[in-house]
């Protein structure tokens, strides 16, 4: 089974719209495709072997998205360095 993907032209109101669905957006759409093909084919077909693997790298992708994001805090210290909790204290 194979899937291909035709791009298709924005209208004038999407142009400013990110075209690429969102990481979350993929995943739940590589869930689901990997759970009906179990369902259709069972575990032992090399179509659902490839699903889940998908599924798994798109988990690692947002993992590694939200890893290289930085913290809330360290923006709020990047924002405000003079803040005494922003304070690095060294011996």
């Amino acid at each position: 089974m194979t899937y291909t993907i035709i791009p298709t032209q924005p209208s004038s109101s999407e142009a400013n719209v990110v075209s690429s669905p969102s990481l979350d957006s993929q995943i739940r759409a590589a869930l689901e495709h990997a759970r009906r093909l179990t369902a259709m084919y069972g575990t032992a077909n090399i179509e659902v072997a490839i699903a889940w693997e998908t599924v798994e790298e798109l988990q690692v992708a947002k993992a590694r998205q939200n890893a290289s994001a930085p913290s809330n805090f360290a923006r709020y210290c990047a924002e405000n360095p003079d803040a005494p909790e922003c304070r690095i204290y060294e011996d």
